[in-house]
């Protein structure tokens, strides 16, 4: 019964939050794109993105615990995929566009905020498009943002790392732009529930971490990777051992919450 009373709680605030996330992103974002220059536009949406993710992030009861942190300049983050979660994770830490598989763009609601906030979307086997996919990244490293990637292509259930799509590091190497690998690991109840995988609906498995009391995730920022003289093939196989070295440390001991570790 306490499970349940959470979840449509949540589910409220979830839904006003996601109410508000349609009017920043059709009337604030464009008003502060025409009103503000081109670089403190860029700041302040990032601002507001940053706030909206929190937000989603304290609605959840997400705790995460974070070591290291992000380049100061402009930065190609590579991180393993458990979840739609990584998104929240990654994003309130992180401000930038993330690079996603096209079928998000199709999503309910998610694929609207994510066109607005700038997602950049792979289709995978269109070469004209994937073409189309380098030069945006690229332009928005060029313009001082972060691009966040998930190279794994797919999600998986947090107990291996794929191979790397060596071809989504391209861009990094035409700017020269700081590659840093990210790790994601999510632990106690939120270890089997957190993973979006195979044929889970994105609101069957919403309500499932709505239950959740508290879902705990640790994020790792790793060491920037010096791609200089190097192929995409090697940057993303090194980034792939840093990960991997990163999700096989010991797992935190649970502790006591009294307020979210940002």
């Amino acid at each position: 019964m306490k499970a349940k009373i959470r979840q449509y709680s949540r589910a409220f605030r979830l839904a006003l939050l996601f109410l508000g996330g349609f009017l920043i992103a059709g009337g604030l974002f464009p008003a502060i794109r025409w009103v503000l220059p081109t670089i403190r536009a860029k700041h302040l949406r990032d601002q507001i993105k940053i706030r909206w993710l929190r937000s989603f992030s304290r609605t959840l009861n997400l705790k995460v615990i974070k070591q290291g942190h992000v380049a100061r300049r402009p930065a190609f983050i590579v991180s393993n995929h458990v979840s739609w979660l990584d998104i929240i994770v990654l994003g309130q830490f992180a401000p930038g566009c993330f690079a996603a598989k096209s079928d998000i763009a199709g999503w309910p609601l998610i694929g609207y905020l994510s066109r607005q906030a700038g997602t950049v979307f792979i289709r995978r086997g269109d070469k004209k498009q994937i073409l189309q996919t380098t030069e945006s990244m690229a332009w928005q490293l060029r313009q001082n943002g972060n691009i966040l990637v998930f190279p794994e292509g797919t999600t998986t259930d947090g107990s291996e790392v794929l191979d790397f799509h060596a071809s989504l590091f391209q861009p990094a190497l035409l700017t020269q732009a700081a590659i840093q690998p990210a790790a994601i690991r999510y632990l106690h109840a939120a270890k089997e529930t957190a993973p979006f995988i195979a044929d889970d609906e994105f609101l069957a498995h919403l309500f499932k971490m709505l239950a959740l009391e508290t879902i705990e995730v640790r994020l790792d920022f790793l060491p920037v990777i010096d791609s200089e003289g190097k192929t995409r093939n090697a940057v993303s196989g090194e980034t792939k051992g840093l990960i991997e070295t990163a999700l096989a440390s010991p797992e935190p001991l649970r502790r006591p919450w009294r307020a979210q570790i940002l």
